[in-house]
């Protein structure tokens, strides 16, 4: 159960209602801070938007990150988002698997890789990270090392604040349980 209330749009004043014109409930606790939630959801809008960064390749970055923090929240949207973005059923559970699922790519298994040593140990490694470089050029490492780097805060945030999944993503969670 969530810390704190979640916000309604009639909760807040009228300059800040647009920040809930998602209203999931990861924005209806943010906006207890409006001008930190703009802050936030700025990062996240040029991940999504702006970066050059492979949709399916962050998506995976972002699962993986998920089901490392077995972070319910963050899982169960980014199973639906990395569908979206070219993910199947088989590319999920790879995931949930880890670097060292055979059925997958030696960049894909290096971003993953990537997640867990962020996740796991605050930075990639060396040996990672000269792999990648075979794969990515410094844009692209710097972008994977920010997605990676945020989500992790962002992980950190849904735990601490005991965020709810919505019922519309809980299905996800039957679907692909946890390991």
């Amino acid at each position: 159960m969530a810390r704190l209330p979640y916000l309604d749009v009639d909760d807040l004043a009228p300059e800040d209602r647009e920040l809930l014109d998602r209203p999931i409930n990861l924005a209806r606790m943010l906006a207890h801070s409006p001008s930190g939630t703009r802050a936030f959801r700025h990062t996240g809008a040029w991940i999504r938007h702006k970066a050059r960064f492979d949709t399916r390749l962050r998506e995976m970055a972002i699962l993986r990150i998920g089901v490392l923090t077995r972070t319910d929240y963050e899982y169960s949207h980014h199973i639906e988002l990395g569908r979206k973005f070219g993910m199947f059923d088989d590319d999920i559970r790879a995931v949930i698997a880890g670097p060292e699922a055979d059925s997958l790519p030696e960049l894909e298994r290096l971003v993953l890789t990537a997640a867990d040593e962020v996740t796991e140990g605050l930075s990639i490694s060396t040996e990672t990270f000269d792999a990648l470089r075979r794969h990515l050029d410094a844009e692209l490492l710097v972008e994977l090392t920010i997605i990676v780097s945020y989500y992790n805060a962002v992980v950190r945030m849904l735990r601490s604040l005991e965020i709810d999944v919505e019922p519309g993503y809980e299905r996800y969670l039957e679907e692909f349980p946890l390991p």
